[in-house]
């Protein structure tokens, strides 16, 4: 599965630990200014399996894959410093081109060379920020085409695509209970600037940038509820 460290692929995680029999997570280093998010993979993949019985012996490998090439062809406010603004598109300019596209074909090679046949992400079109390479079309056209190109039957699975950000704190409490929701908010990271010097109720982060306040609206509804 792609475990990023940050919210999403952390409840994702769960959610593979509570379905399949073996789970490895893979993460990607790009040459991201919130690099740091990877940093806070070890502390959720412990934190996770502490939580369940079950889940422990489920874990396997981690894997971490080097992909300057993306961030050095890509330009954006994620890769390099820049002001997070809109481009003309009016997509935001953190949108890294073709991303979830590589991280998938990535995450397939590797599977095939593990012997595995279940990919899981964390995209979602629902509370997003507009991002094409998100949207569930997306990823239905990418899994015929790894299919034919792999001569596999892959299976990318997306559980979070219909969930505003909201669901997907009530879907960590589903799966973990409180404790995993208190295991998201204090060691994952979302902050598109890497910032980790403030706490706030829903984890650290700068508050303002698109994935903050994302992340804070979800967090403000889920709690409210």
């Amino acid at each position: 599965m792609l475990f990023s460290g940050g919210q999403d692929s952390a409840t994702c995680l769960a959610w593979a630990l509570d379905r399949f029999d073996h789970v490895e997570t893979l993460g990607f280093d790009y040459g991201q200014r919130h690099r740091v998010e990877l940093d806070r993979r070890a502390a959720l993949r412990a934190g996770t399996t502490d939580l369940n019985p079950d889940w422990a012996p489920r874990l396997g490998a981690d894997h971490t894959l080097a992909l300057d090439a993306l961030g050095q062809v890509s330009e954006t406010a994620l890769t390099r410093e820049a002001a997070i603004g809109y481009e003309a598109s009016g997509l935001p300019n953190t949108f890294v081109p073709g991303r979830n596209l590589v991280f998938l074909t990535f995450a397939a090679a590797l599977a095939y060379r593990r012997g595995l046949r279940h990919v899981v992400g964390g995209m979602c079109e629902t509370d997003y920020s507009g991002y094409p390479d998100c949207r569930d079309d997306t990823i239905k056209a990418l899994q015929v085409a790894l299919n034919l190109g792999m001569e596999r039957r892959f299976v990318l699975h997306t559980p979070l695509m219909w969930l505003d950000k909201a669901q997907t704190w009530e879907l960590a409490e589903t799966l973990g209970g409180r404790a995993l929701v208190d295991l998201i908010v204090e060691e994952s990271h979302t902050c598109y600037l890497g910032e980790r010097g403030q706490r706030h109720p829903w984890g650290y982060g700068c508050g303002t940038c698109p994935a903050c306040r994302l992340r804070a609206d979800g967090y403000a509804r889920f709690t409210a509820a």
